[in-house]
């Protein structure tokens, strides 16, 4: 998920803060392993945190596990299931949580072997939009044994089966072999065509030294569109834009993607996704249809290497981007759609995972033009790791350092 590491160092905390060894920052600041999690958190001054934060962040749910997601099955109005990166998804019921009551992390919905070092593990779930009937969800994880890869995978539980009895997995949807441990996405979401879109990124390492962002014949470093009612494994879709073309895979909605870990539909479907820059950018984009988003021609607006005049014909600029300075590592959320917080009403909600900042961004119309007007709404000491949204359209985040999900007010 994140662009700069370590390797196997440990993350503590201690009176909410996250602390890292030394060790730890030597070798993120070296980059000489794989990148992980384990990020060093930029943090505010002291006693200013507050003093700038326009919305509150309410602790709901405890006891998680380094959380890696937050899913709302269609038909339930206060369960949540939080997925773990060690690869245990658990449940959530926000039925009476409160701030000075928190709910426990609830019964396993179900567990799957994984791979959980690096950026690898359980990373994604998308409910079906006929769950209430068929029970049917899609899982994006790192299987333990074997060469690195990610599967998706079909899993079945009845909604009133939920906490109840685990899942079963019953059918494997996608394999895609990883050549590296990091830049492996992760998201999985349903359009309003009904479609799955999975989420991948470039493979890793740095400077994608495969070349797979600009290679339309892997499907690394792309957003995939895909049918999942299929017999078997899964159907393309016969719009996809790269169906007819010689050499190119027709799964592929749109390239030029580096590590679109986190994205989601807006209410009038547009597609934003969050892309995780190298060095100097992070970016929001509005993608459509045969989209490249420039990577690694481009990071961001600028040319990748800033000593060359890059050809950006053909490129999309993404509809929002920030520096470094305001954080390493950004994590895309949801266009609110709630009503407990009148300033975030149709915005587009985001943070940064190292810098703890969070962002309302006001959806243009077109996505062309200047960089769309933005708010940042606070800076906390947490690792936000992801968002989740609820029926009601009221928004939550998780706290992957101290295993929180805590919702937005």
């Amino acid at each position: 998920m994140l662009k700069r590491g370590i390797g196997i160092a440990l993350v503590a905390t201690m009176g909410g803060a996250v602390v890292l060894n030394l060790l730890t920052i030597q070798r993120w600041l070296l980059e000489e392993f794989t990148p992980i999690y384990t990020a060093p958190v930029i943090k505010p001054a002291k006693g200013r945190e507050k003093k700038t934060q326009l919305v509150s962040l309410v602790p709901l749910g405890t006891g998680f596990v380094r959380p890696t997601d937050i899913q709302f099955p269609p038909g339930s109005t206060n369960l949540a299931v939080v997925l773990e990166q060690g690869g245990t998804a658990k449940l959530l019921d926000l039925s009476d949580a409160s701030a000075n009551a928190p709910a426990a992390s609830g019964a396993v919905v179900f567990e799957v072997p994984v791979r959980s070092i690096a950026e690898l593990g359980l990373l994604g779930l998308a409910f079906h939009p006929d769950y209430p009937q068929n029970g049917l969800f899609y899982v994006n994880y790192n299987p333990a044994e074997g060469e690195i890869r990610t599967v998706v995978s079909e899993w079945r539980l009845p909604l009133d089966k939920l906490g109840k009895t685990p899942a079963v997995e019953v059918r494997t949807i996608l394999s895609v072999v990883q050549p590296y441990q990091n830049h492996n996405a992760g998201q999985l979401a349903f359009g309003p065509d009904g479609m799955l879109y999975i989420a991948l990124g470039d493979g890793g390492w740095r400077y994608d030294p495969r070349g797979h962002g600009q290679n339309l014949g892997t499907l690394l470093g792309s957003m995939l569109r895909v049918d999942v009612n299929a017999a078997k494994g899964y159907a393309v879709p016969p719009d996809n834009p790269f169906v007819d073309r010689e050499g190119a895979r027709p799964e592929i909605w749109a390239y030029g993607l580096r590590n679109p870990w986190r994205f989601s539909f807006a209410s009038d479907g547009r597609l934003l996704v969050a892309d995780v820059g190298q060095n100097n950018f992070e970016e929001v984009n509005v993608v459509q249809k045969g989209d490249n988003l420039g990577w690694k021609t481009r990071e961001a607006r600028h040319c990748f290497d800033p000593n060359e005049d890059c050809a950006t014909e053909g490129l999309v600029d993404p509809i929002f981007e920030y520096p470094r300075e305001l954080g390493l590592s950004v994590t895309g959320g949801y266009e609110y759609t709630g009503s407990r917080v009148e300033i975030l009403k149709g915005a587009y909600v985001f943070a940064d995972f190292t810098s703890g900042h969070m962002w309302a961004l006001k959806l243009p119309e077109k996505r062309e033009g200047p960089m769309a007007d933005s708010q940042l709404l606070g800076r906390w000491p947490l690792l936000i790791s992801a968002f989740g949204r609820d029926a009601q359209g009221e928004l939550y985040v998780a706290d992957w350092g101290r295993g929180l999900v805590l919702g937005v007010f």
